[in-house]
């Protein structure tokens, strides 16, 4: 019985908590690859890499800014991408960027252009379930915050009422 509730209250919590799979990324991290960006100087592909990684742990960072700064930067380099894998992987990190600043919409169009190259790719399915599981969970939540407000307004109708008669 104590398991039951344990595994109740556990499966609330991760309800409200939003308990995605998609990894964060430590201030420290991105430093080090903003180091390797300055460090890789003029050399085109190095620095293509290295840009890549710092986009990458921007848009898996926990600070907002950082992610704004690897959405812009990745929105940048996307007409510029060589290869349909290049442009797959940009496209996938501004999904999660999106995801991670709240913009789900978004999010879900951009991991659907990604399905579009590669349709069997299981990042973006499971990012795209992800995203849709989210949206759905906000769906939710809010229809409870609005059925919560109906029933107050009424209540309180319903005692203003009472109180008069």
């Amino acid at each position: 019985m104590e398991a039951k509730i344990g595994k109740f209250f556990e499966s609330v919590g991760s309800f409200f908590g939003g308990g995605d799979q998609i990894p964060w990324c430590d201030r420290d991290i991105i430093v080090g690859c903003e180091r390797e960006v300055s460090e890789a100087g003029d050399a085109n592909e190095r620095k293509s890499e290295s840009i890549m990684r710092l986009s990458w742990a921007l848009v898996h960072s926990r600070q907002p800014e950082d992610v704004q700064r690897g959405i812009a930067m990745l929105e940048a380099s996307l007409a510029n991408a060589s290869s349909p894998l290049e442009q797959r992987e940009k496209l996938y990190l501004l999904a999660i960027g999106y995801y991670r600043s709240g913009e789900y919409s978004r999010s879900r169009q951009l991991v659907d252009r990604c399905l579009e190259i590669a349709p069997d790719w299981r990042q973006a399915l499971t990012l795209k379930k992800t995203i849709e599981d989210k949206i759905a969970k906000d769906g939710v939540i809010g229809i409870g915050i609005t059925a919560t407000a109906v029933g107050l307004l009424a209540g309180g109708i319903a005692a203003a009422f009472a109180r008069k008669n």
